[in-house]
């Protein structure tokens, strides 16, 4: 990847695995997940070896019961849900292909038009700005501004996008756990001046208590990513009056089947929610693509991350960019897959 920061470190690479399942009837079921260790704690070596494992409790299963194979992983080791959720998308295709559905319509969605925004990550203020310019030259409509240092230089640096676009694009804000309670406080009252859509994750996880108290004071709307990994922690901080919104990521939650409790949870209890991702080919996304699309409830969507850093792509079909809308693919289930010629240079195991 081109590098690219956030609060929590720089990347410059990604740390993707890729599966496919196959079935004694010709079907091939195709998952990806991407680790990200400093938000889910696991790496791409423990995905590796943990699919292993789980490749060794399927073998030779009904890969059409979706809840009894997920719930033997779930049995075998708790967390894991990045590596998790590359086996459940695994499943979600093979059901979606036997039934010769793509991928929403077998999560009963209809249509719907997806646009992105488009990121920009923790650089000098100045050097954001002219970022922000760019984007807005090229047809970006909605950017997503990377903070999390300290509040001085956050504030400065929507100001000065702000300036540099105008009042008719959309900006939100994301501090991916970057600040204490009094530099949350203080950055968003400042960003109130700015129309900010929403700010994701400005507290620690750990202090998901102070959530309640920070929606409060900001009147920036308040979204909540690495504190929900589950249906269990969304109901919690719903249930405190934490948070205003909700990012869904598969790696968080292990995939399709928990994404669907936490956006069913959400939408009962009027929290809107958005589709995002960590670093995971134009494959994955073509799954976000497909759920976000099947969900009525999910009304926001960061699915940018192929346009920013990946300098290669080795997906095959898949979803397509017009300029800042996906469109998904017609194919049943997920409808893309990776280059043969790829993988061929990558590491691989056979269970």
């Amino acid at each position: 990847m081109h590098p690219f920061r956030i609060a929590t470190g720089t990347m410059d690479q990604t740390q993707n695995l890729f599966i496919r399942i196959e079935t004694d009837e010709g079907l091939t079921g195709l998952g990806e997940c991407s680790a990200f260790p400093m938000i889910a704690g696991e790496t791409q070596a423990t995905c590796y070896a943990m699919a292993q494992d789980f490749a060794r409790l399927w073998k030779d299963k009904e890969a059409l019961d979706i809840n009894t194979r997920l719930k033997e992983l779930d049995d075998f080791t708790a967390f894991n849900s990045t590596v998790k959720s590359a086996f459940d998308m695994a499943l979600y295709d093979l059901s979606a292909k036997k039934q010769g559905l793509p991928l929403y319509q077998f999560l009963q969605g209809t249509k719907k038009p997806l646009e992105t925004d488009l990121t920009i990550g923790i650089n000098d203020p100045e050097a954001m700005a002219l970022t922000a310019i760019g984007y807005k030259n090229k047809g970006v409509r909605i950017i997503k501004i990377k903070l999390g240092t300290d509040a001085e230089a956050d504030i400065r640096r929507v100001r000065l996008i702000r300036e540099a676009v105008g009042e008719s694009l959309e900006l939100r804000v994301d501090a991916n756990q970057g600040w204490d309670f009094e530099t949350a406080s203080r950055v968003l009252q400042a960003l109130g001046a700015y129309q900010v859509a929403f700010c994701e994750q400005p507290l620690r996880q750990w202090n998901d208590h102070l959530l309640p108290a920070l929606r409060q004071l900001s009147p920036v709307k308040i979204m909540a990513d690495e504190s929900i990994f589950n249906h269990h922690d969304a109901g919690r901080l719903i249930a405190a009056g934490a948070c205003d919104y909700v990012n869904i990521k598969f790696a968080k939650s292990g995939g399709i089947r928990e994404a669907l409790r936490i956006n069913a949870l959400c939408e009962k209890n009027g929290i809107l929610c958005m589709m995002g991702g960590m670093l995971e080919s134009r494959l994955a996304l073509t799954a976000f693509a497909h759920f976000a699309m099947s969900q009525k409830n999910i009304q926001f969507y960061d699915l940018d991350t192929c346009m920013l850093g990946h300098m290669l792509d080795p997906v095959v079909g898949g979803v397509r960019y017009h300029g800042y809308f996906l469109e998904v693919p017609e194919a049943p289930g997920i409808g893309a897959d990776i280059e043969e010629a790829f993988l061929n240079n990558c590491e691989q195991a056979c269970i």
